[in-house]
């Protein structure tokens, strides 16, 4: 795993299990990581790509401060499998970070409650992991087929056997209220 984590530093993206399916990831503070991930997997570019943290910490360095009210409504879904979409309130931020909200001005979040892969996010930092697919497919259940989509465009492939699951459950918070997006 370390040459993983290596490359994944050094801005490199590749295939790997998340605490859901595969995912293709890649640094979230990279801007040239995420656009060669949205040009690989061709994805619409004005759909903004969940990212993976460590620790609700990790939320400040996308410009969102968690108040005791949002670490509260946070801590009934985290850790799990479930992604919330956040409203970037610093407008320094919103600038900084267009690469990654697209325009939406919001960024939708997971902490993953796998041991293993939570491990790993404490040492690339957040990563963005959109399923393993090109848009419009279905994503991929094994590493074979993750190749078959990708081949050697990527820079590194980790096989975690045979995958299905389902994507996380998507909700977004808005003024304190939780708003079901994606089941």
């Amino acid at each position: 795993m370390n040459k993983h984590i290596k490359l994944l530093l050094g801005g490199k993206i590749g295939v790997m299990p998340t605490d859901t399916i595969y995912g293709l990831v890649g640094q979230a503070l990279n801007k040239e990581t995420v656009e060669r991930i949205y040009a690989t997997r061709k994805r619409n570019p004005s759909k903004p790509m969940i990212i993976l943290i460590n620790s609700i910490k990790d939320l400040e360095l996308f410009g969102i401060e968690a108040d005791e009210k949002l670490k509260m409504i946070l801590s009934q879904f985290w850790p799990g499998k479930v992604s919330v979409v956040l409203p970037i309130a610093n407008a320094c931020y919103l600038e900084k970070l267009f690469y990654l909200h697209r325009g939406t001005k919001t960024l939708a979040f997971r902490l993953p409650n796998n041991k293993e892969f939570a491990d790993l996010l404490s040492q690339t930092g957040p990563l963005v992991a959109p399923s393993a697919n090109t848009e419009g497919m279905s994503p991929a259940i094994t590493n074979e087929e993750a190749k078959k989509y990708f081949g050697d465009q990527l820079d590194f492939y980790i096989d975690g056997g045979k995958i299905e699951s389902s994507p996380s459950r998507l909700i977004k918070i808005e003024n304190g209220k939780i708003i079901e997006l994606r089941k």
